[in-house]
C-alpha cells in the first residue's frame, strides 16, 4: 500500500510518501517539504499568529493534493513540539481539521523519543544490542535508551535547535556572551537525564537522527546525500568540539556556504551543535552513527505493525 505521513514541524511541514506492506522495508515514493517556522511565527503570549495558522491551512491543502495525486491510501498526519507547545493548540488543530479535514494527532515528546527509537532500531537491526538514540528538532531534543523496539528510557527535552535559536542567540554572528549563556543552559537541562539513562548501563551503539546531527557530520567529513542511504555516516565529539568556536564566529550567510548546510538551517546550526556537544559529553559519547530513518518512518512502522494480518 502507499501512504503518506504529514509532519507538522517546528521548521517544515514535510509529506513523506512511502510504499509499504507488513514485512517489508518501507520504500520512500515522494518527498514535499514546505519551510513555515512556526516557531518564528509566535505572539508575545506564545500563541501561533493569525498569519502563521494561515499558512498552515495552505501548506496543509497543498500536502493534501500532492498525496491525492501520487495515490496515497491513507495520510497519517501528526504535529510535534511547535503545536505542542504553543498557547493556543487547540484553536490551531480546530482550525485546521475544519478547514482541511485534517485532525493532526499531537505527539508528546515522550512518543516521539519511542517511534524515532523504533525506527532506529528497525534499520540497525537486533546485532546492534543497546541502542542509545538522540534526535535534534526544531522545538525539542528526544533522547532514548534500551535493547528492544520499545525504549527502557525516553525523555524530551525543549532544546530544539530553532527554539534555541529564536530565544538565546539573536545576534549574527552571536554575541560570545550568548553563546556562552546558551551552553551552560543546554548542558544543565541534558544533565538532568543522564542518571536515568545511564543506569542501564553504557550503550553499544550510539545513533543520531534529524538534520541538525546530518550537517554536523556532514561538515565534520561524512559523505554527502549524493553517495546514498547506506554509507555509513558518523559524527566524533572531536570534530565537533572543533567546529562549535568555528560555527559561532560565522554569521548564518557564511555557515550557508558550508558542505551540506543549507539556508534555511543555516541560522540554527549553531544551537544545534551546542546541543550535540553537551550531549555528546555528558553521555560519555565519543562517536555516534547518522541513521537515515527518523520520526517519520517510526510513524509509518507504527501503523504497518497494527495493520491485521493478510
Amino acid at each position: 500500500m502507499r501512504l503518506g505521513v504529514l509532519d507538522v514541524g517546528s521548521n517544515t511541514v514535510h509529506l513523506l510518501v512511502m510504499d509499504a506492506h507488513p514485512g517489508a522495508r518501507p520504500r520512500p515514493a515522494h518527498s514535499h517539504k514546505a519551510e513555515l517556522r512556526l516557531a518564528e511565527l509566535l505572539d508575545a503570549d506564545g500563541s501561533i499568529c493569525d498569519h502563521g495558522i494561515e499558512r498552515l491551512i495552505t501548506i496543509t491543502h497543498d500536502a493534501l493534493h500532492t498525496a491525492e495525486d501520487k495515490g496515497c491510501e491513507e495520510v497519517l498526519p501528526f504535529a510535534t513540539s511547535a503545536i505542542r507547545d504553543a498557547a493556543n493548540a487547540d484553536a490551531v488543530l480546530k482550525r485546521v481539521k475544519d478547514e482541511t479535514g485534517v485532525d493532526l494527532q499531537v505527539l508528546t515528546g515522550e512518543e516521539e523519543a519511542r517511534l524515532t527509537f523504533l525506527a532506529a532500531r528497525r534499520w540497525f537491526g537486533w546485532s546492534a544490542g543497546k541502542l542509545l538514540l538522540l534526535d535534534i528538532g526544531g522545538g525539542s531534543l528526544e533522547i532514548a535508551y534500551g535493547i528492544d523496539e520499545e525504549p527502557d528510557a525516553a525523555v524530551s527535552l525543549p532544546l530544539g535547535a530553532g527554539r534555541l535559536t529564536a530565544g538565546w542567540l539573536p545576534g549574527d554572528p552571536p554575541d560570545p556572551s550568548d553563546v556562552k549563556a546558551l551552553r551552560r543552559h543546554v548542558r544543565a537541562q541534558i544533565a538532568r537525564t543522564v542518571g536515568e539513562i545511564a543506569r542501564f548501563g553504557r550503550p553499544d551503539h550510539v545513533v543520531a537522527t534529524s538534520k541538525t546531527f546530518k550537517q554536523l557530520a556532514r561538515i565534520g567529513g561524512a559523505p554527502g546525500s549524493g553517495e546514498g542511504q547506506y554509507v555509513q555516516r558518523v559524527l566524533s565529539r572531536t570534530s565537533l568540539e572543533e567546529w562549535v568556536p568555528k560555527l559561532a564566529a560565522m554569521t548564518a550567510e557564511q555557515r550557508c556556504a558550508l558542505p551540506g548546510v543549507s539556508e534555511g538551517r543555516a541560522p540554527q546550526l549553531l544551537a544545534g551543535a551546542l546541543v550535540a556537544e553537551g550531549a555528546m559529553d555528558l553521555f560519555g559519547v565519543e562517536e555516534l552513527e547518522v541513521c537515515p530513518w527518523a520520526l517519520r518512518e517510526g510513524v509509518i512502522l507504527r501503523r504497518l505493525d497494527h495493520l491485521p494480518a493478510a
